[in-house]
Protein backbone atom coordinates (compact mmCIF):
# COMPACT_ATOMS: atom_id res chain seq x y z
CA UNK A 1 0.00 0.00 0.00
CA UNK A 2 1.15 3.78 -1.06
CA UNK A 3 2.65 5.77 2.22
CA UNK A 4 -0.50 8.28 1.61
CA UNK A 5 -2.91 5.31 1.53
CA UNK A 6 -1.72 4.09 4.94
CA UNK A 7 -2.15 7.96 6.22
CA UNK A 8 -5.50 8.16 5.27
CA UNK A 9 -6.61 4.94 6.58
CA UNK A 10 -5.06 5.52 9.78
CA UNK A 11 -7.17 9.02 9.53
CA UNK A 12 -10.42 7.65 9.04
CA UNK A 13 -10.14 4.11 10.99
CA UNK A 14 -8.78 5.49 14.40
CA UNK A 15 -10.68 4.06 16.96
CA UNK A 16 -12.77 7.15 18.76
CA UNK A 17 -12.29 7.94 22.46
CA UNK A 18 -8.99 6.16 22.38
CA UNK A 19 -6.90 8.98 22.52
CA UNK A 20 -3.99 8.49 25.58
CA UNK A 21 -5.27 10.73 28.53
CA UNK A 22 -1.75 12.75 28.27
CA UNK A 23 -2.27 13.03 24.52
CA UNK A 24 -5.86 14.43 25.45
CA UNK A 25 -4.75 17.13 27.82
CA UNK A 26 -1.40 17.98 25.45
CA UNK A 27 -4.29 19.10 23.11
CA UNK A 28 -5.85 21.02 25.29
CA UNK A 29 -2.69 22.53 26.32
CA UNK A 30 -1.80 23.66 22.22
CA UNK A 31 -5.50 24.70 21.88
CA UNK A 32 -4.77 27.19 24.66
CA UNK A 33 -1.58 28.43 23.87
CA UNK A 34 -2.42 28.90 20.59
CA UNK A 35 -5.25 30.80 21.67
CA UNK A 36 -3.66 32.68 23.44
CA UNK A 37 -1.35 33.26 19.92
CA UNK A 38 -4.37 34.58 18.55
CA UNK A 39 -5.05 37.32 21.06
CA UNK A 40 -1.97 38.46 21.14
CA UNK A 41 -1.67 38.75 17.18
CA UNK A 42 -4.99 39.68 17.07
CA UNK A 43 -4.56 43.61 16.43
CA UNK A 44 -1.31 43.04 14.16
CA UNK A 45 -1.55 44.44 10.71
CA UNK A 46 -1.15 40.86 9.27
CA UNK A 47 -4.26 40.01 11.10
CA UNK A 48 -6.10 42.74 10.84
CA UNK A 49 -5.75 42.68 6.69
CA UNK A 50 -6.75 38.38 6.78
CA UNK A 51 -10.07 39.37 9.10
CA UNK A 52 -11.10 41.93 6.45
CA UNK A 53 -9.84 39.66 3.39
CA UNK A 54 -11.63 36.87 4.90
CA UNK A 55 -15.18 38.55 5.24
CA UNK A 56 -14.52 40.18 2.19
CA UNK A 57 -13.26 37.12 -0.13
CA UNK A 58 -15.02 34.12 1.83
CA UNK A 59 -18.24 36.06 3.20
CA UNK A 60 -20.24 36.20 6.15
CA UNK A 61 -21.03 32.93 7.66
CA UNK A 62 -21.81 30.73 10.87
CA UNK A 63 -18.12 30.13 12.27
CA UNK A 64 -16.66 31.87 15.02
CA UNK A 65 -13.52 34.59 13.84
CA UNK A 66 -11.81 34.36 17.20
CA UNK A 67 -12.02 36.93 20.11
CA UNK A 68 -14.20 39.06 17.72
CA UNK A 69 -18.24 39.46 17.07
CA UNK A 70 -18.25 38.73 13.17
CA UNK A 71 -18.29 35.05 11.59
CA UNK A 72 -17.49 33.78 8.56
CA UNK A 73 -17.53 30.78 6.38
CA UNK A 74 -15.29 27.85 7.61
CA UNK A 75 -12.78 28.14 5.26
CA UNK A 76 -12.59 32.31 5.62
CA UNK A 77 -12.57 32.13 9.53
CA UNK A 78 -10.12 29.40 9.87
CA UNK A 79 -7.98 31.28 7.21
CA UNK A 80 -7.95 34.62 9.66
CA UNK A 81 -7.97 32.73 12.81
CA UNK A 82 -4.55 30.99 11.37
CA UNK A 83 -3.11 34.34 10.35
CA UNK A 84 -3.68 35.40 13.72
CA UNK A 85 -2.40 32.79 16.03
CA UNK A 86 0.70 32.79 13.47
CA UNK A 87 1.02 36.71 13.37
CA UNK A 88 3.97 37.01 16.00
CA UNK A 89 6.34 33.80 15.74
CA UNK A 90 4.13 32.61 19.24
CA UNK A 91 2.67 29.40 17.83
CA UNK A 92 4.34 25.90 19.03
CA UNK A 93 6.34 24.20 17.04
CA UNK A 94 8.57 21.09 16.64
CA UNK A 95 11.90 20.62 15.96
CA UNK A 96 12.00 17.06 13.92
CA UNK A 97 9.53 19.46 11.19
CA UNK A 98 11.48 22.37 11.74
CA UNK A 99 8.32 24.11 11.77
CA UNK A 100 4.54 24.92 13.27
CA UNK A 101 1.76 22.83 13.16
CA UNK A 102 -0.78 23.82 15.91
CA UNK A 103 -1.24 27.82 13.71
CA UNK A 104 -3.38 25.34 10.90
CA UNK A 105 -4.53 22.47 12.31
CA UNK A 106 -6.48 23.98 15.51
CA UNK A 107 -8.12 26.71 13.09
CA UNK A 108 -9.18 24.70 10.71
CA UNK A 109 -10.37 22.03 12.84
CA UNK A 110 -12.25 24.07 15.09
CA UNK A 111 -13.98 25.63 12.11
CA UNK A 112 -14.90 22.50 10.58
CA UNK A 113 -15.98 21.56 13.82
CA UNK A 114 -18.04 24.59 14.34
CA UNK A 115 -19.80 24.18 11.19
CA UNK A 116 -20.73 20.36 11.66
CA UNK A 117 -21.28 20.26 15.53
CA UNK A 118 -18.00 17.74 16.61
CA UNK A 119 -18.52 16.76 20.03
CA UNK A 120 -14.60 17.70 21.85
CA UNK A 121 -13.76 13.82 21.73
CA UNK A 122 -14.24 14.43 18.11
CA UNK A 123 -12.19 17.53 17.98
CA UNK A 124 -9.37 16.31 20.05
CA UNK A 125 -9.10 13.05 17.77
CA UNK A 126 -9.11 15.41 14.82
CA UNK A 127 -6.63 17.69 15.81
CA UNK A 128 -4.41 14.66 17.14
CA UNK A 129 -4.36 13.32 13.64
CA UNK A 130 -3.81 16.49 11.95
CA UNK A 131 -0.91 17.52 14.01
CA UNK A 132 0.51 13.52 13.64
CA UNK A 133 0.20 13.82 9.70
CA UNK A 134 1.48 17.37 8.89
CA UNK A 135 4.38 16.48 11.67
CA UNK A 136 5.14 12.96 9.84
CA UNK A 137 5.40 14.57 6.61
CA UNK A 138 7.35 17.17 7.36
CA UNK A 139 10.10 15.09 9.58
CA UNK A 140 10.23 12.40 7.01
CA UNK A 141 11.91 14.64 4.28
CA UNK A 142 15.67 14.78 4.68
CA UNK A 143 17.53 17.70 5.18
CA UNK A 144 19.49 17.14 1.81
CA UNK A 145 16.17 17.37 0.35
CA UNK A 146 14.52 20.42 1.82
CA UNK A 147 14.24 23.72 -0.27
CA UNK A 148 11.99 25.44 2.18
CA UNK A 149 11.16 24.79 5.78
CA UNK A 150 8.53 27.33 6.00
CA UNK A 151 5.33 25.39 7.62
CA UNK A 152 2.64 26.46 4.69
CA UNK A 153 4.66 23.38 2.72
CA UNK A 154 3.16 20.95 4.54
CA UNK A 155 0.74 21.73 7.57
CA UNK A 156 -2.04 21.75 4.40
CA UNK A 157 -1.80 17.93 4.89
CA UNK A 158 -2.71 18.11 8.81
CA UNK A 159 -5.37 20.71 7.45
CA UNK A 160 -6.74 18.01 5.51
CA UNK A 161 -6.67 15.31 7.51
CA UNK A 162 -8.34 17.06 10.88
CA UNK A 163 -11.49 18.07 8.06
CA UNK A 164 -11.68 14.60 6.92
CA UNK A 165 -12.01 12.97 10.07
CA UNK A 166 -14.52 15.69 11.24
CA UNK A 167 -16.45 15.11 7.86
CA UNK A 168 -16.24 11.57 8.66
CA UNK A 169 -14.82 10.89 5.48
CA UNK A 170 -13.94 7.53 4.48
CA UNK A 171 -10.10 6.00 3.98
CA UNK A 172 -10.41 6.32 -0.03
CA UNK A 173 -11.58 10.11 0.57
CA UNK A 174 -9.24 11.41 3.39
CA UNK A 175 -6.37 9.50 0.55
CA UNK A 176 -7.97 11.80 -1.99
CA UNK A 177 -8.05 14.70 0.25
CA UNK A 178 -4.79 14.67 1.47
CA UNK A 179 -3.86 14.36 -2.29
CA UNK A 180 -5.32 17.55 -3.39
CA UNK A 181 -4.33 19.15 -0.15
CA UNK A 182 -0.58 18.26 -1.38
CA UNK A 183 -1.06 18.84 -4.68
CA UNK A 184 -2.18 22.30 -4.66
CA UNK A 185 -1.08 23.75 -1.33
CA UNK A 186 0.79 26.64 -1.37
CA UNK A 187 4.83 26.50 -2.56
CA UNK A 188 5.83 29.22 -0.52
CA UNK A 189 9.63 30.93 -1.25
CA UNK A 190 12.17 28.53 -1.84
CA UNK A 191 15.30 30.87 -1.28
CA UNK A 192 13.91 32.73 1.53
CA UNK A 193 15.17 36.12 1.47
CA UNK A 194 14.83 39.24 4.05
CA UNK A 195 11.48 40.65 1.92
CA UNK A 196 10.11 37.60 2.28
CA UNK A 197 10.70 36.99 5.70
CA UNK A 198 9.65 40.81 6.63
CA UNK A 199 6.68 40.27 4.62
CA UNK A 200 2.78 39.04 5.96
CA UNK A 201 3.31 35.98 4.13
CA UNK A 202 5.91 34.79 6.42
CA UNK A 203 5.14 30.78 6.73
CA UNK A 204 2.59 30.25 4.05
CA UNK A 205 0.11 28.91 7.08
CA UNK A 206 -3.08 30.99 6.08
CA UNK A 207 -3.26 29.41 2.58
CA UNK A 208 -2.46 25.94 3.55
CA UNK A 209 -5.53 26.15 5.49
CA UNK A 210 -7.44 26.87 2.68
CA UNK A 211 -6.23 24.17 0.59
CA UNK A 212 -6.29 21.78 3.15
CA UNK A 213 -9.89 22.27 4.12
CA UNK A 214 -11.34 23.31 0.84
CA UNK A 215 -9.22 19.49 -0.30
CA UNK A 216 -11.70 17.40 2.39
CA UNK A 217 -15.06 19.14 0.94
CA UNK A 218 -14.00 18.42 -2.20
CA UNK A 219 -12.70 14.71 -1.25
CA UNK A 220 -16.39 14.97 -0.07
CA UNK A 221 -18.12 15.93 -3.11
CA UNK A 222 -16.14 13.33 -5.28
CA UNK A 223 -12.82 15.07 -6.55
CA UNK A 224 -9.68 13.41 -6.34
CA UNK A 225 -6.06 13.86 -5.94
CA UNK A 226 -2.65 12.45 -6.61
CA UNK A 227 -1.77 9.33 -4.25
CA UNK A 228 1.40 9.04 -4.92
CA UNK A 229 3.03 12.23 -2.98
CA UNK A 230 5.01 10.05 -0.70
CA UNK A 231 6.31 7.58 -2.99
CA UNK A 232 9.45 9.20 -3.70
CA UNK A 233 11.65 7.39 -1.19
CA UNK A 234 14.53 10.11 -1.61
CA UNK A 235 12.41 12.88 -0.33
CA UNK A 236 10.16 10.84 2.16
CA UNK A 237 11.73 8.75 4.67
CA UNK A 238 8.96 5.65 5.30
CA UNK A 239 10.56 5.20 8.18
CA UNK A 240 9.88 8.49 9.70
CA UNK A 241 6.07 8.63 8.15
CA UNK A 242 4.99 5.59 9.08
CA UNK A 243 7.08 3.93 11.38
CA UNK A 244 5.02 3.48 14.75
CA UNK A 245 2.42 4.91 13.79
CA UNK A 246 -0.56 4.95 16.38
CA UNK A 247 1.83 4.12 19.12
CA UNK A 248 2.73 7.64 19.70
CA UNK A 249 1.74 10.90 19.07
CA UNK A 250 3.58 13.81 17.87
CA UNK A 251 1.57 16.32 19.79
CA UNK A 252 3.24 15.61 22.14
CA UNK A 253 6.64 16.35 20.90
CA UNK A 254 6.11 19.99 20.14
CA UNK A 255 7.50 22.81 22.02
CA UNK A 256 5.97 25.83 23.13
CA UNK A 257 7.39 29.19 22.47
CA UNK A 258 7.47 31.79 25.77
CA UNK A 259 9.07 34.43 22.72
CA UNK A 260 7.43 36.02 19.89
CA UNK A 261 10.05 35.47 17.61
CA UNK A 262 11.61 32.79 14.96
CA UNK A 263 12.75 29.64 17.58
CA UNK A 264 16.38 29.55 15.87
CA UNK A 265 17.18 32.36 18.32
CA UNK A 266 15.66 31.24 21.77
CA UNK A 267 18.65 29.85 23.13
CA UNK A 268 20.29 32.80 22.90
CA UNK A 269 17.61 34.49 24.04
CA UNK A 270 17.22 31.71 27.42
CA UNK A 271 20.92 32.72 27.77
CA UNK A 272 20.91 36.51 27.78
CA UNK A 273 18.07 36.66 30.33
CA UNK A 274 19.60 34.48 32.91
CA UNK A 275 23.35 36.55 32.67
CA UNK A 276 21.68 39.57 32.61
CA UNK A 277 21.49 42.30 35.27
CA UNK A 278 19.54 44.94 35.34
CA UNK A 279 21.36 48.67 34.90
CA UNK A 280 24.19 47.64 33.98
CA UNK A 281 26.07 48.55 30.52
CA UNK A 282 26.92 46.03 27.72
CA UNK A 283 30.49 46.16 26.53
CA UNK A 284 30.21 43.48 24.26
CA UNK A 285 27.71 40.81 23.68
CA UNK A 286 28.61 37.44 20.81
CA UNK A 287 26.32 34.51 20.15
CA UNK A 288 27.49 31.27 18.52
CA UNK A 289 24.85 29.76 16.49
CA UNK A 290 24.18 26.86 14.20
CA UNK A 291 24.93 27.50 10.93
CA UNK A 292 21.46 28.02 9.31
CA UNK A 293 20.08 30.37 12.14
CA UNK A 294 22.69 32.50 9.92
CA UNK A 295 20.34 32.39 7.11
CA UNK A 296 17.33 34.60 8.58
CA UNK A 297 16.80 37.99 7.11
CA UNK A 298 18.79 38.77 10.99
CA UNK A 299 18.21 42.86 10.19
CA UNK A 300 19.61 44.74 12.63
CA UNK A 301 16.89 47.51 12.60
CA UNK A 302 13.64 45.69 11.54
CA UNK A 303 11.00 48.20 10.28
CA UNK A 304 7.78 46.20 11.11
CA UNK A 305 7.29 43.31 13.32
CA UNK A 306 7.64 40.25 10.79
CA UNK A 307 11.33 41.83 10.12
CA UNK A 308 11.70 41.80 13.97
CA UNK A 309 10.34 37.99 14.49
CA UNK A 310 13.68 36.91 12.07
CA UNK A 311 16.35 39.10 13.89
CA UNK A 312 18.39 37.41 16.56
CA UNK A 313 20.03 41.26 16.70
CA UNK A 314 16.76 42.96 17.55
CA UNK A 315 15.49 40.20 20.13
CA UNK A 316 18.79 40.01 21.76
CA UNK A 317 19.11 43.31 22.34
CA UNK A 318 15.50 43.66 23.24
CA UNK A 319 15.86 40.79 25.87
CA UNK A 320 19.40 42.24 27.28
CA UNK A 321 17.76 45.45 28.34
CA UNK A 322 14.31 44.27 29.46
CA UNK A 323 14.10 40.66 29.77
CA UNK A 324 11.18 38.22 28.76
CA UNK A 325 8.11 40.07 29.05
CA UNK A 326 9.04 42.18 26.21
CA UNK A 327 9.22 39.63 24.04
CA UNK A 328 5.52 38.11 24.92
CA UNK A 329 4.91 39.82 22.64
CA UNK A 330 6.75 42.36 21.20
CA UNK A 331 5.54 45.77 21.25
CA UNK A 332 5.35 48.41 17.77
CA UNK A 333 7.14 50.98 19.70
CA UNK A 334 10.47 48.72 20.25
CA UNK A 335 11.13 48.81 16.66
CA UNK A 336 12.51 52.94 17.38
CA UNK A 337 13.84 52.21 20.95
CA UNK A 338 17.48 53.61 20.61
CA UNK A 339 18.72 51.79 23.78
CA UNK A 340 17.85 48.75 21.80
CA UNK A 341 19.00 49.37 18.19
CA UNK A 342 22.20 50.58 19.65
CA UNK A 343 22.84 47.11 21.55
CA UNK A 344 21.51 45.29 17.95
CA UNK A 345 24.42 47.65 16.72
CA UNK A 346 27.15 45.92 18.75
CA UNK A 347 25.97 42.23 18.82
CA UNK A 348 28.61 39.52 17.18
CA UNK A 349 26.77 36.90 15.66
CA UNK A 350 28.83 33.97 14.66
CA UNK A 351 28.19 30.37 12.69
CA UNK A 352 30.36 27.86 14.91
CA UNK A 353 31.35 24.30 13.87
CA UNK A 354 30.16 23.34 17.72
CA UNK A 355 26.74 23.22 16.26
CA UNK A 356 27.41 22.15 12.53
CA UNK A 357 25.35 19.21 12.77
CA UNK A 358 22.49 20.33 15.61
CA UNK A 359 19.48 21.76 13.19
CA UNK A 360 16.79 21.01 12.70
CA UNK A 361 16.67 18.65 15.71
CA UNK A 362 18.34 21.53 18.08
CA UNK A 363 19.00 25.23 18.01
CA UNK A 364 22.07 25.66 20.70
CA UNK A 365 23.42 28.80 21.63
CA UNK A 366 26.57 29.79 22.95
CA UNK A 367 26.18 33.25 24.46
CA UNK A 368 29.57 35.23 25.85
CA UNK A 369 28.62 38.43 27.81
CA UNK A 370 30.83 41.21 29.23
CA UNK A 371 28.73 43.79 31.51
CA UNK A 372 32.14 45.75 32.57
CA UNK A 373 32.91 42.85 34.83
CA UNK A 374 34.62 40.58 32.65
CA UNK A 375 32.87 37.91 30.30
CA UNK A 376 30.91 35.40 30.85
CA UNK A 377 29.77 32.64 29.11
CA UNK A 378 26.93 29.76 28.97
CA UNK A 379 25.68 27.38 26.87
CA UNK A 380 21.92 26.54 25.92
CA UNK A 381 21.31 23.48 24.12
CA UNK A 382 17.30 22.74 25.06
CA UNK A 383 15.67 26.22 25.53
CA UNK A 384 12.19 26.66 27.07
CA UNK A 385 9.34 25.34 26.09
CA UNK A 386 11.08 21.94 24.69
CA UNK A 387 10.86 18.29 25.13
CA UNK A 388 13.95 18.44 27.21
CA UNK A 389 13.04 21.60 28.88
CA UNK A 390 9.42 21.41 28.91
CA UNK A 391 7.55 24.92 29.82
CA UNK A 392 5.07 23.53 33.29
CA UNK A 393 1.58 24.56 32.68
CA UNK A 394 1.75 27.30 34.96
CA UNK A 395 4.26 28.79 32.98
CA UNK A 396 1.72 28.48 30.34
CA UNK A 397 -1.31 29.99 31.78
CA UNK A 398 1.34 33.13 32.45
CA UNK A 399 2.56 33.40 28.93
CA UNK A 400 -1.37 33.26 28.02
CA UNK A 401 -2.49 35.76 30.71
CA UNK A 402 0.82 38.09 29.40
CA UNK A 403 0.16 37.92 25.51
CA UNK A 404 -3.64 38.31 26.16
CA UNK A 405 -3.70 40.95 28.71
CA UNK A 406 -5.41 43.55 26.78
CA UNK A 407 -8.26 40.93 26.80
CA UNK A 408 -9.11 41.35 30.76
CA UNK A 409 -8.88 39.35 33.31
CA UNK A 410 -12.66 38.07 33.37
CA UNK A 411 -12.41 36.75 29.90
CA UNK A 412 -9.09 35.38 30.34
CA UNK A 413 -9.89 33.07 33.18
CA UNK A 414 -12.76 31.89 30.98
CA UNK A 415 -10.64 31.22 28.41
CA UNK A 416 -7.89 29.26 30.24
CA UNK A 417 -11.34 27.43 31.93
CA UNK A 418 -12.96 26.73 28.10
CA UNK A 419 -9.43 24.91 26.55
CA UNK A 420 -7.93 23.29 29.73
CA UNK A 421 -11.32 21.94 30.62
CA UNK A 422 -11.81 21.51 26.81
CA UNK A 423 -13.44 17.66 27.23
CA UNK A 424 -15.54 18.20 30.32
CA UNK A 425 -17.09 21.99 28.56
CA UNK A 426 -17.27 20.73 25.22
CA UNK A 427 -17.21 22.87 21.89
CA UNK A 428 -20.25 25.39 22.65
CA UNK A 429 -18.38 26.34 25.18
CA UNK A 430 -15.13 27.01 23.95
CA UNK A 431 -16.68 28.43 20.85
CA UNK A 432 -18.52 30.57 22.97
CA UNK A 433 -15.58 32.08 25.25
CA UNK A 434 -13.98 32.84 21.80
CA UNK A 435 -16.68 35.28 21.19
CA UNK A 436 -16.69 38.93 22.00
CA UNK A 437 -17.34 39.38 25.74
CA UNK A 438 -21.06 40.40 25.40
CA UNK A 439 -21.57 36.97 23.64
CA UNK A 440 -20.41 34.58 26.40
CA UNK A 441 -22.86 31.80 27.58
CA UNK A 442 -21.46 31.18 30.39
CA UNK A 443 -22.17 27.18 31.62
CA UNK A 444 -23.95 27.33 35.18
CA UNK A 445 -21.98 24.23 35.76
CA UNK A 446 -19.14 26.26 37.37
CA UNK A 447 -20.99 28.38 39.28
CA UNK A 448 -21.27 32.57 38.20
CA UNK A 449 -18.55 33.61 36.30
CA UNK A 450 -18.85 36.81 38.58
CA UNK A 451 -16.68 35.47 40.76
CA UNK A 452 -13.06 34.71 39.38
CA UNK A 453 -10.95 32.08 41.05
CA UNK A 454 -7.61 30.72 41.00
CA UNK A 455 -6.59 30.17 37.37
CA UNK A 456 -5.10 26.97 38.89
CA UNK A 457 -8.07 25.88 40.70
CA UNK A 458 -9.73 25.69 37.61
CA UNK A 459 -7.09 22.98 36.73
CA UNK A 460 -7.69 20.98 39.59
CA UNK A 461 -11.91 21.32 39.73
CA UNK A 462 -11.31 19.38 36.35
CA UNK A 463 -9.25 17.23 37.49
CA UNK A 464 -5.89 18.12 35.75
CA UNK A 465 -2.68 18.03 37.32
CA UNK A 466 -0.42 21.29 37.66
Amino acid sequence: MQPLLKLADFVATFPPKSLPVPTTQTISTLMLDLIGAAGAGLHSPLARAARASALNAYGEGSVRIWLTNRTSSVVGAAMANSAAASALDIDDGHRGAAGHAGAGVIPAALAVAEAVGGSSSEVSEAIALGYEIALRVASSRPAESVDTYASGRWVNYGAAAAAARLLKLTANETAHALGIAGGEGPIVFTAPSPKFEGSTIKEGIPPAVVAGITAAYRAREGATGPLDLFNDEVRFDRNVLLGGLGSSWEAQNCYLKPYACCRYMHAAVDAIISMRRRGTEIKTLRINTFPQAMRLANERAPTNLEGAQYSFYFNCALASLYGAEELQPVALERLTDERVLEIANLIELVPSPEFATAFPFGTPARVFLDQGDGVQEMLVLHPLGDVANPMSREQVIHKFMNITENLGREWQEDLVAAALNFEEGGLSYLVSSLAAPRQHAYPTARGSRGDPSDLLMLERTAGYRT
